[in-house]
């Protein structure tokens, strides 16, 4: 194994030669013998009854070969798409956990909700013959505002007649109220997390097989996590023996969270198949996805904290509304709260915080995870805040910050909100990024953009995330309703090439190369010689898929505690082919030696003598060389760092410019720094998409979503990002073996509330909310020049 393919090595990732010579294997790509066409019907109205559906004429039309509605599923027992965290609300009941059924049968609840399905020999003859089907609705008022539900008049769910799914706290209230108390000064601040739309490279596809010989099924979907779509599949919405059900994520092409859950579309698929004994295909249109994929983020939320005469953090205090939308998605229950309030000490060693948090019911698209979940929200308001106090209190803002960061001697540091922080050296972050920045050239850099007419700021956000989803036990005292381990089988092959099956899912993060470095490092084997496995329930053992930076810390140390059995076992046989004690053996990746001798074999020959067993410890060892291993963490793992972001504003126009941005972020060990940049590019430009851009807006009255395309949504190109300035500060995780963090989510979780920071600084103002779009900064620019004026 060289050092320039092991940990720490740029490798080139592997997996992209496919890709970008046009071979990568996406679901839309796969065509079976047989294969017919799904179209989904889909609702026209915000909030509606079923009144009839009238099939005839659509039954009739060229190519048709089936119409489903909900009345069939509710025929056949299909069950509600399940949410996967029971969260209780502060009097001890349960959250309202309404049906979700995957074809809706009596009322619909969002635009875009499924109402029927037409299936044909080709998708355009199910969409001809959509046309022709006549439904009947009685139209209801809809609920939209997350912060007017309680008042609306009218409930998404019988069962929620108020509209709230739950009403949650968290903290200590009393020591928090003592706080406040005995505080010299308070910042309180109102602000809204813009609702999102996630928008991958690949719209999400479901194929769905049956084979009524075998009585087997096949889901090939764009999931990033196929076994936990297998168990829900089974245990829930269809209730099929497992071991008669198989899926597959082939290449997915982008997810940001919005590909965790299990959607309508993958029970449709199935459920027909099965109906039709043909292959049944669906694939979303893009606009499609706008009206079917979980949204994310769409809190509203007032924070307040507390602050001795030094400026010292002593207290916060928060309630936020959070929109789940018209039904809970897989783990929407569990973002605003255990992912979002356990978050919010920060980097800060506030003493005391309480939150509260009331989900809602709206007649809008389901609100989920995306890039980020909970955390991304948690530092956009203590951000945010942070810089209105300092503002408020006249001291410098990295200075506030500076005075409140935990110091890596309080490490391990146990927050007023729950978690328990590993290590970490914030200050540290913070100091190298403002020298990236050239922080003290700034007052100059301001000036000179001042005699060009252009208002220049500065933003930070010193952000922390919880990655690594932690243990089972703990998790399921929180609410989750499945383990959060995962799990990994390393499998020698007689010729010393290694395959490696493993529970994650790379839908972009470039497991197939960071994977095989740590295995080449290990090991000693060759990358070439090694194989990553992923994505196939037939193929990989049990494991929870790949969201929250969980691949390398969870995933990747299950891998790890295989690899220790492969080499426990290979020093075994290593000593029986070199007539030595065990205990003498010494390991030195792929080598084993006989300690304080030159006598030696290496880890192919061991391989070989595993499958070949001539010459082999049979009465102590079986044969072959295959490990399989669990891992449940101990803890979350704890990515952090500063991002700084320059911006320059036009006063004429609104136009916002990022003329620099600076990173520093501590991902723990860094096992390829060409893959861990990558993904903090990738993460900041989402981030500076929420800011600048980005926002999914719905119209009050109808419901109607009216940002549904890339005509009315802007994302983020080429041309409103500017060079990223990066750098890692490794501070490894004394929880895992690998060190590991994370760094997935990392540039997104600070990235919105850095940008804001900056946009309020250069219009000299304490807040605005996202996205800071030219009309938006423009008006604030004029309403603010009479009382300038004044002055």
């Amino acid at each position: 194994m060289s050092k320039s393919t092991g940990i720490g090595a740029s490798v080139k990732r592997v997996e992209d030669y496919r890709f970008l010579t046009g071979r990568g294997r996406y679901t839309d790509d796969m065509t079976r013998p047989g294969q017919c066409h799904a179209y989904i019907v889909r609702s026209p109205h915000a909030h509606a009854r079923i009144l009839s559906i009238d099939t005839a004429a659509t039954l009739a039309a060229p190519g048709v070969l089936t119409v489903l509605t909900g009345a069939d599923m509710v025929a056949d027992n299909i069950g509600s798409l399940p949410c996967g965290w029971l969260i209780h609300s502060r009097d001890g009941t349960p959250m309202k956990e309404p049906k979700h059924l995957p074809i809706a049968a009596d009322k619909v609840r969002h635009v875009g909700d499924q109402v029927a399905v037409v299936i044909a020999e080709t998708l355009q003859q199910a969409k001809d013959a959509a046309e022709l089907l006549d439904i009947d609705y009685e139209e209801l008022p809809a609920v939209v505002s997350p912060g007017s539900v309680e008042t609306a008049g009218t409930a998404v769910h019988d069962e929620a007649p108020d509209n709230v799914c739950y009403d949650w706290i968290w903290g200590d209230k009393d020591k928090t109220d003592a706080a406040f108390a005995q505080a010299a000064h308070v910042t309180t601040l109102d602000l809204v997390n813009t609702r999102l739309v996630p928008n991958a490279m690949e719209p999400r596809a479901a194929v769905g097989e049956y084979d009524p010989g075998m009585d087997e099924y096949t889901l090939t979907t764009t999931s990033q996590n196929p076994q936990l779509i297998r168990l829900l599949l089974c245990g829930f919405t269809m209730g099929l023996p497992e071991h008669k059900v198989r899926v597959v994520a082939p290449d997915v092409g982008g997810g940001f969270g919005s590909k965790i859950y299990h959607y309508a579309e993958e029970v449709i698929v199935v459920y027909a198949a099965r109906r039709l004994k043909r292959p049944v295909k669906w694939t979303a249109e893009r606009s499609e996805s706008f009206l079917s994929d979980a949204h994310g983020r769409d809190h509203l939320t007032h924070v307040e904290l507390a602050m001795d005469p030094d400026g010292l953090f002593l207290g916060m205090r928060v309630k936020t509304t959070a929109n789940m939308g018209a039904y809970l998605s897989t783990f929407s229950s569990c973002i605003p709260t255990i992912l979002y309030a356990t978050l919010l000490s920060g980097q800060y060693k506030t003493p005391a915080i309480h939150a509260e948090v009331k989900a809602v019911f709206t007649n809008t698209v389901p609100v989920d995870a995306y890039r980020g979940a909970g955390r991304p929200e948690a530092c956009y308001l203590i951000e945010r805040i942070v810089d209105v106090a300092a503002r408020e209190l006249g001291i410098d803002r990295a200075e506030l910050r500076r005075r409140n960061f935990i110091p890596p001697e309080m490490m391990p540091y146990d927050t007023p909100v729950g978690l328990q922080y590993d290590s970490g050296n914030f200050a540290r972050n913070l100091e190298d990024a403002l020298a990236l920045i050239d922080y003290d050239g700034f007052p100059a850099r301001r000036a000179e953009s001042a005699t060009r007419g252009k208002r220049r700021g500065i933003g930070f956000a010193s952000y922390i995330e919880a990655c690594g989803i932690a243990p089972s036990n703990v998790a399921g005292a929180l609410g989750a309703r499945a383990g959060l381990y995962d799990s990994a089988e390393v499998r020698f092959h007689p010729t010393g090439s290694v395959s490696v099956m493993v529970g994650v899912h790379s839908h972009g993060q470039g497991h197939e190369t960071t994977f095989a470095q740590i295995v080449s490092e290990r090991l000693g084997v060759p990358m070439e010689k090694i194989e990553i496995v992923h994505g196939d329930s037939a193929k990989t053992p049990f494991g929870m898929g790949t969201y929250g930076s969980r691949s390398l810390a969870v995933g990747g140390m299950a891998m790890m505690k295989a690899i220790d059995k492969v080499i426990a076992k290979s020093k075994k046989i290593a000593a029986h082919l070199l007539e030595a004690s065990a205990e003498d053996i010494e390991q030195d990746g792929g080598v084993f030696r006989v300690a304080g001798t030159d006598r030696s074999v290496d880890i192919a020959a061991i391989a070989g003598a595993a499958y070949v067993p001539h010459n082999y410890p049979l009465d102590e060892l079986e044969p072959g060389l295959d490990e399989q291993a669990f891992y449940d963490p101990k803890n979350f793992t704890f990515p952090n760092g500063t991002q700084i972001c320059e911006v320059e504003v036009d006063p004429e126009t609104g136009v916002v410019k990022i003329v620099r941005f600076a990173a520093v972020d501590d991902f723990g060990r860094v096992i390829n720094p060409m893959i861990v940049e990558g993904q903090v590019h990738g993460g900041l430009v989402q981030g500076i998409g929420q800011a600048l851009l980005e926002h999914a807006i719905y119209d009050e009255d109808s419901g109607q979503l009216l940002t549904g395309s890339f005509m009315d949504y802007a994302m983020p190109r080429a041309d409103d990002v500017p060079d990223f300035e990066v750098k890692t500060n490794e501070v490894l995780c004394t929880t895992n073996a690998l060190g590991v963090k994370g760094c997935g989510e990392a540039g997104t979780i600070g990235g919105a509330a850095c940008v804001m920071n900056a946009v309020c600084d250069a219009l000299d103002i304490g807040h605005m909310d996202m996205p800071a779009s030219p009309e938006r900064v423009w008006r604030v620019l004029r309403d603010s020049r009479p009382a300038m004026a004044a002055e």
